[in-house]
């Protein structure tokens, strides 16, 4: 089988299309015949050997993938060879197969296409889960989402706006911001000129602010941090600015707020049930129209690298995929 091959720690352009061995699953594991891989910032991390995962050289990248239940190991039960599946990866799915632990997978209803099934795990799992269990929003709150128009910040301005929140997308570029728009944004923040906390004022004014998503981190923290409510929930999703920021304790003592971590693969482990719950909800909203995800690129697997560079130079706008094999 064909595999995008991380030989040695470096950029995107140092991974390489090789031929490999098929491989076999284990017990309580299942082989992944991939139709459609998704690409997501850890991939960007994990090939410079810079993420908390770190898999044995080598490697293929690729943390989410859709597609068909090929192979099963002993003790696999409830799965049967030709279900149409999603799963977390972690990585790996930058090939033709992939093993999967059985507990990883979901099946994937059959009005979801293998793209937005590759598409929506981890961007909208992440942001349905922060909302949703981490944050508790409740209908009317209001939501600010910084990184607004790359894949998991517009996963999260549609999920809010699911949840029946008003929405402050905060996005660097008016291209993202009008993206953000489109897909349910309430407000647009543009923080290009370098000052969030006056651009927001200027665009919000005075309203109280609720839950702060954040998967930027950064310079922005800070800035995010000091207009959030009282009793607001700062939800920390991730780092893609490349710095983890370091906030202040007075500043949640004197907002009487909250700072909330997301580590929603630790989630989808810990509590698969809940999980399957979210998942379900999601390709539900797919299903009525509620949540449109937007697919911007797609890459074949021999352009694999091509689709993580273009998510490193923070070029992508939307949700970027990788197609692996005609379903």
């Amino acid at each position: 089988m064909k595999a995008l091959l991380c030989e040695a720690y470096g950029p995107p352009e140092t991974l390489a299309l090789r031929e490999v061995p098929l491989p076999l699953p284990g017990p309580g594991e299942i082989r992944l015949r991939v139709v459609v891989a998704g690409v997501n910032f850890p991939d960007t991390l994990i090939i410079q050997n810079k993420y908390q995962i770190r898999p044995p050289l080598p490697f293929s990248p690729g943390g989410e993938a859709a597609g068909f239940v090929d192979a099963i190991g002993d003790g696999v039960t409830g799965v049967a060879i030709g279900d149409r599946v999603a799963a977390m990866t972690f990585s790996g799915a930058f090939a033709e197969q992939v093993i999967v632990k059985a507990d990883r997978l979901v099946p994937l209803p059959d009005a979801i296409s293998f793209g937005i099934g590759a598409a929506l795990t981890m961007a909208y799992g992440t942001s349905h889960h922060a909302l949703k269990q981490r944050a508790a929003l409740r209908p009317g709150e209001t939501v600010l989402v910084l990184g607004a128009g790359g894949g998991v910040g517009l996963a999260a301005v549609e999920v809010a706006k699911a949840m029946g929140a008003r929405v402050i997308a905060a996005a660097s570029s008016a291209e993202k911001l009008a993206v953000a728009r489109d897909h349910g944004a309430d407000l647009l923040v543009d923080y290009s000129g370098g000052d969030l906390r006056a651009a927001l004022k200027a665009v919000a004014g005075d309203t109280p602010i609720d839950v702060i998503y954040d998967p930027v981190g950064g310079a922005l923290a800070e800035p995010a941090f000091r207009s959030i409510g009282r009793n607001g929930r700062y939800l920390v999703v991730g780092f893609a600015a490349g710095e983890v920021p370091s906030i202040a304790l007075n500043l949640p003592l004197l907002k009487a707020a909250s700072i909330v971590g997301v580590f929603w693969g630790a989630f989808t482990v810990d509590d698969r049930a809940e999980h399957l719950r979210n998942m379900a909800e999601l390709y539900a909203w797919v299903a009525d129209g509620t949540l449109r995800p937007l697919i911007t690129r797609t890459y074949t697997l021999e352009e694999g690298a091509d689709a993580i560079r273009w998510l490193m130079d923070r070029k992508a706008t939307g949700k970027v995929i990788v197609s692996v094999a005609p379903a």
